[in-house]
């Protein structure tokens, strides 16, 4: 029995089984649909990739003659059938986000913009090399400094190499549980396409668990737009148009900083601040009370849906049906409860199959919902 092929091949059906079934219940299993699934379930074809060498590899050893070899096969043909439902998942989400786009924007909103979405994916760095996001076209200005916590109120800098002027400004928060994460990990697709498209984009670090807690990174967060509308003409930015976006506990936070412009119980010390946002753009989001508050929770309140008003921004939203820590309930619940109260455009766009941290590679799916940005952008910013 070879020993080596079958650890390989016992890994990768462990892990795809995790992608693909994404168990949500209970919770300890719900974490490890999180650990063991949310990679492969972005970037499948390379378990792929590994099972076809470890059988190839195996078969040239001729370790392939006994009953527990055969069996070792079998277990891996089936995870590689897989693991290419989930790839072919991927490749299916420009459906729900194009259809998202013509439910929250209007049927006619591609007549009011001049980038309709892409029909083609750049397959040769999705299948080879989709963690590589650098772009030759954009300069990455990293480790300013917007406030006075130290790396924690550090920011990147993203924008084109010639520097265009009066840029549309994107403003991220990473995720992390309000507790861990940094701001080089996720969402790097997105603000290395926006930046290549003449946007200025900061991705920002902000103050954890337990340096501080709420409000803390709230404070944090809204210091980062105060400081981009005091320094971005500098680097070619337009501050009246600023978009506020994040992943999983950032998503949470952009949905704040959207919902509660120059609100001073987020702007001690700044308070004359203009902290207003063109638009939201949340990724799996946790939308629910912050860490178990209960419900009589303390002023002001910890979570987005307590400051829902008609005159929220428009917000596009994302989120996966397999997702196992921001529930895709939560993120249905505040979509409609945005969509009921909210004048402005509400796109909800419900990806299935994807986890957590669908933004950390260029993958089809992260592809595809960087082009419903693209095109929610184009038309926010649309007479």
């Amino acid at each position: 029995m070879p020993l080596g092929y079958l650890a390989t091949t016992v890994l990768i059906a462990w892990c795809a089984f995790f992608a693909v079934v994404a168990p949500r219940r209970p919770r300890r299993l719900a974490g490890m649909s999180f650990l063991f699934g949310m990679i492969i379930n972005e970037v499948p074809h390379f378990g792929i990739y590994f099972l076809a060498a470890s059988t190839a590899l195996a078969a040239g050893q001729g370790d392939l003659g006994s009953t527990g070899a055969r069996v070792t096969v079998a277990v891996a043909a089936l995870t590689s059938l897989a693991l290419a439902y989930s790839f072919w998942l991927g490749t299916r989400a420009d459906r729900p986000v194009a259809r998202a786009l013509d439910e929250g924007l209007g049927a006619d909103w591609r007549d009011h913009v001049t980038t309709p979405l892409r029909r083609h994916r750049p397959w040769a760095r999705i299948l080879l090399t989709p963690a590589y996001m650098a772009r030759r076209d954009v300069r990455v200005v990293r480790n300013l400094s917007y406030g006075d916590a130290g790396r924690r109120n550090l920011l990147d800098l993203y924008h084109r190499r010639d520097t265009p002027q009066n840029a549309p400004v994107l403003v991220y928060f990473h995720g992390g549980q309000y507790s861990r994460g940094a701001k080089s990990r996720e969402a790097r697709p997105l603000l290395q396409r926006l930046a290549s498209q003449g946007w200025v984009c900061v991705s920002a670090n902000y103050r954890l668990r337990p340096e501080t807690t709420f409000p803390g990174h709230q404070i944090d967060a809204k210091k980062v737009i105060a400081w981009m509308r005091e320094q971005g003409a500098q680097y070619g930015a337009d501050p009246a148009r600023l978009f506020v976006a994040g992943s999983s506990a950032g998503a949470n936070m952009a949905g704040l900083c959207a919902l509660t412009p120059n609100d001073p119980r987020f702007q001690p010390g700044f308070e004359s601040s203009d902290t207003t946002v063109t638009g939201a753009i949340c990724f799996y989001g946790f939308y629910g009370h912050y860490f178990g508050t209960p419900p009589d929770e303390p002023a002001p309140p910890m979570q987005p849906q307590g400051y829902i008003n008609p005159d929220a921004p428009p917000f596009f939203i994302a989120h996966g049906t397999n997702d196992a820590l921001g529930t895709v309930e939560g993120a249905r619940h505040f979509a409609a409860e945005l969509r009921r109260t909210s004048r402005n455009p509400v796109v909800y766009a419900e990806l299935p199959g994807a986890q957590h941290n669908f933004d950390l590679f260029r993958s089809p799916r992260c592809e595809a919902v960087v082009d419903g940005v693209d095109a929610f952008t184009a038309r926010t910013l649309a007479p």
